[in-house]
């Protein structure tokens, strides 16, 4: 969809999502920014995965609070990388045992397989 400065919609099935970049780079700051979707992506997931496992086992998880945090890393004669520091919290009476696997099973859902590890992209510009 055409837009205006930065701002761009997209649509991901019957859903619509703005993105935008801050105004001190040149946007209008009407969403947020592509990396921070992916953070959303990645914190969803986790959360996600959690709570189903832990519904399959029959877990006590009362619930999953999941915040990414984008982070700079230097890079020496390089522009910063990116990388995501993830904090989850897992409410409810867990035994260490099941908060263990839940830790495990946390670094293993979709989105965080995809973000480290390198995945193809096919880009065709028309």
């Amino acid at each position: 969809m055409g837009e205006s400065g930065y701002r761009t919609v997209t649509r991901l099935g019957r859903h619509l999502l703005v993105a935008d970049e801050p105004v001190e780079v040149g946007g209008s700051d009407t969403g947020p920014t592509p990396m921070e979707m992916v953070a959303g992506a990645l914190a969803g997931c986790i959360s996600i995965t959690l709570r189903m496992v832990a519904q399959r086992k029959g877990w006590p998880l009362e619930g999953v609070d999941t915040e990414v945090q984008i982070v700079k890393e230097p890079v020496e004669g390089a522009r910063p990388r990116d990388t995501f520091d993830v904090q989850v919290t897992l409410r409810g009476p867990l035994d260490e045992k099941m908060r263990a696997e839940l830790t495990r099973i946390a670094s293993r859902c979709p989105v965080h397989r995809v973000l480290s590890h390198e995945t193809p992209i096919a880009t065709t510009v028309r």
